[in-house]
């Protein structure tokens, strides 16, 4: 199939803030590209996923271009810029090289319609800048069906490595602590581990792919890296007496890095460990009583668009950004008559901007946040929103961070009639009740009881 030229740029994973400053002190608005391939999280998440030398290659769906399984984001973008394809929930793909050529040789059998909901983008403009995008899901049964089968026959490859392992007796390792060596069963090993040094990292039989697991750890020891906060110090003593001292002998549970070496993160589709074990606290607590009098519930706190403040309600953020940044959002919503949906579209498209290191007053882009917010507080561009047309669009329906809890604490209340009044889009005419006696007498009720009464 051949491939789609780009015309605008999608909403993906994540880019970083670097950039060249022009005169101005920033890159230009038209001369940058920003792609966002996965959701965000606010705050992100400590870790992160080592790349493996000697990686094998996955092609792009529709052309011929080639990329590393370690570079699988660039891959994302590539089709996401050149051919205007999206992959949904591509982390819950078991095996994303064999659902790469799968899919490549289904869309030369077919047209990519016959597969792929088509997104709209500028659907409000004039048709020559409108733009469609392809969205590959698991809605459609074949894509589905796909997922299952990669991840059935990734849990299947899984067990039997797992039990191949189990039955190793020819095992060789080195103590990361102590550097004793053992020979046998690799239970021999990660036993002395937990039991000499305090460092479990879980039962043997819920292990898999042992060697690289402790390769792993080893490498970050050797780069005097604690295993816990991942910090890294100037020495391996200094490193030691941190462990030690902090209890930091566990490896950090927030590190996505270490999900393949455990066998339950390969049982359901899409479920982490996490999620596994949640269930099965709920089915525990189902056969328990109702008791909730000692719940207390822990609210949510929302970040400002701006920094990294946090606040409880949206009262004391707003007053936090009207404070620090110059920025009313009930003021805002006020004078433009902002619905819900409306909010959350200029919310999304305000986090997009700081996001990408943007001032949307001026769409100078900076090369980190901190500059960009002092640039925005200096030249009180903060409250210098663009036009509607700009943010108002369908695009911004969907949150630039995955947990921006700021879009739950948005009202939908009154005022927002109180403003599409102000706007007159909403008439009403009052009843009057200053003469209710003449009312009764002269109401319609009487009359039709008048004529049954005569009809009886």
């Amino acid at each position: 199939m051949a491939a789609r030229e780009t015309q605008g740029a999608a909403a993906g994973g994540e880019e970083d803030c670097e950039g060249n400053h022009s005169e101005a002190g920033g890159v230009s608005y038209e001369d940058s590209k920003d792609c966002i391939l996965e959701p965000l999280s606010l705050p992100e998440s400590p870790g992160g996923t080592t790349a493996l030398e000697g990686s094998p290659s996955v092609p792009c769906i529709f052309c011929e271009e080639h990329f590393p399984m370690d570079e699988q984001d660039k891959l994302l973008k590539h089709m996401i810029i050149e051919h205007k394809l999206v992959i949904a929930d591509v982390k819950l793909v078991a095996d994303f090289q064999r659902y790469i050529l799968y899919w490549r040789k289904r869309f030369t059998e077919q047209p990519i319609t016959d597969f792929c909901s088509v997104i709209r983008i500028n659907s409000t403009a004039p048709l020559e800048e409108q733009d469609n995008y392809f969205l590959l899901c698991d809605v459609l049964p074949e894509d589905r069906l796909l997922r299952e089968e990669l991840q059935k026959q990734r849990l299947k490859e899984i067990l039997e490595q797992q039990q191949q392992e189990r039955n190793d007796n020819n095992f060789h390792g080195i103590c990361m602590f102590c550097n004793e060596e053992f020979l046998g069963n690799r239970s021999v090993l990660l036993n002395h581990m937990a039991r000499e040094h305090a460092f479990n990292i879980g039962l043997p039989d819920n292990i898999v792919n042992c060697n690289e697991f402790l390769c792993t750890l080893q490498k970050k020891l050797d780069n005097l890296q604690c295993l816990y906060c991942e910090k890294t110090f100037r020495d391996k003593n200094t490193l030691k007496d941190h462990m030690r001292k902090k209890q930091h002998r566990r490896i950090n549970p927030k590190n996505r890095e270490y999900d393949q070496f455990y066998v339950i993160n390969y049982l359901e589709l899409g479920k982490s460990w996490e999620e596994v074990q949640l269930e099965d606290d709920r089915e525990l607590l189902d056969h328990q009583e109702d008791d909730w009098s000692d719940w207390e519930e822990r609210p949510d706190s929302a970040v400002c668009l701006f920094c990294e403040k946090q606040a409880e309600t949206i009262e004391k953020l707003c007053v936090h950004m009207e404070d620090a940044h110059e920025f009313d959002l009930l003021k805002i919503k006020s004078e433009l008559g902002l619905n819900f949906y409306q909010q959350v579209k200029l919310v999304n498209f305000i986090r997009r901007q700081i996001h990408q290191c943007r001032c949307y007053g001026c769409h100078v882009k900076f090369k980190s946040k901190a500059e960009l917010r002092t640039h925005m507080e200096e030249a009180k561009h903060t409250s210098l929103l663009p036009e509607r047309k700009t943010w108002d669009q369908p695009e911004y329906y969907f949150p630039t961070y995955e947990n921006d809890t700021l879009l739950c604490t948005l009202s939908d209340s009154e005022s927002d009639l109180t403003a599409q009044e102000q706007n007159g889009n909403i008439t009403i005419i009052s009843e009057d009740t200053s003469k209710l006696h003449a009312l009764k007498q002269s109401s319609i009720l009487n009359q039709l009881l008048l004529q049954e009464g005569l009809k009886n």
